[in-house]
């Protein structure tokens, strides 16, 4: 059987679309189709039925997927890492929102250097991780989303408390029976955010509030440690991971304005090409994050 058609086979079964499928190998989708179809008519089975959205697998495509999937990739692997055993060294390629790979994803798997793993780590938002994690730019994400359909798997990794915090000055100002008036009296204030859609200030303002903020943003800067380096100097209110900004808060270099009794969390997923959890390094690294995610 043509290892070629197997390849294909498994890029289809984990798209469940010929179209996305094609977009991953660099083939045009009638190529895809038909090679698909050159396999069924060599197993004399169907693989996958055709709807109007994409393909669902058979139960042969399913048992064939399962079986040759876990070969394929250690064969991708052995062509991506050479066959020279002497160093040992694995290179594991990461992506993830910055803030959190930086603090959080690097420091828990450097100890796997020692044990020949080499990191590379990209950053960026949970669409532009994912996408390139589909198409083969990196072995482990770790999203604020979890992935649709069979080609990723996600595992919840840890949530993050979010925090509406501001400058002593700000809140001083302000004080505790302003800040009770609620959100009304907070819209007043400079947002200082990571970009023009306030996605932090939005998701806070719905779940503490309710509602949907009105303010506009004083200060936009895509990265967090600048927001937190922002409102600690008295640019404005920002929303915040309570891991990034906790050290902050405990020196009084920004106020919590507000202690709501069920505090916004968000969800961090690790997210894996189904099947390569069977490839050691990205088992390795996944475990590792699991681990280290307990104590944060």
């Amino acid at each position: 059987m043509d290892l070629a058609l197997l390849r294909t086979f498994v890029t289809v079964h984990r798209a469940g679309s010929f179209t996305r499928a094609a977009a991953l190998l660099g083939l045009s989708q009638p190529a895809v189709t038909g090679q698909i179809r050159t396999l069924e008519k060599q197993l004399g089975r169907p693989l996958f039925l055709r709807q109007a959205r994409g393909v669902t697998p058979t139960t042969i495509g399913d048992e064939l997927a399962h079986r040759a999937a876990p070969h394929l990739d250690a064969l991708v692997e052995i062509a991506e890492t050479g066959l020279d055993e002497e160093s040992g060294v694995r290179t594991l390629h990461l992506a993830g929102p910055p803030e959190f790979v930086s603090l959080r994803a690097l420091p828990a798997l450097t100890p796997l250097i020692s044990q020949g793993l080499a990191l590379r780590a990209s950053f960026g938002n949970a669409e532009e991780t994912l996408e390139g994690l589909a198409a083969g730019h990196h072995d482990l994400a770790i999203a604020t989303a979890r992935p649709r359909g069979g080609l990723l798997t996600a595992t919840p990794l840890c949530d993050e408390e979010h925090v509406l915090v501001a400058s002593p000055r700000w809140a001083a100002r302000l004080g505790p029976g302003v800040l009770r008036a609620g959100h009304v009296v907070l819209e007043q204030l400079p947002v200082v955010e990571v970009h023009e859609s306030l996605p932090f200030v939005s998701r806070y303002w719905s779940a503490v509030f309710d509602s949907r903020p009105a303010a506009a943003g004083a200060v936009i800067a895509p990265d967090l440690r600048a927001v937190l380096e922002a409102a600690a100097s008295g640019a404005g209110l920002a929303v915040l991971p309570r891991y990034l900004c906790e050290e902050d808060l405990q020196r009084g270099r920004v106020v919590a304005l507000l202690d709501p009794p069920v505090p916004p969390l968000r969800t961090y997923f690790l997210v894996v090409r189904t099947g390569t959890l069977a490839l050691p390094p990205i088992a390795r690294a996944h475990e590792w994050l699991l681990r280290a995610a307990v104590d944060w």
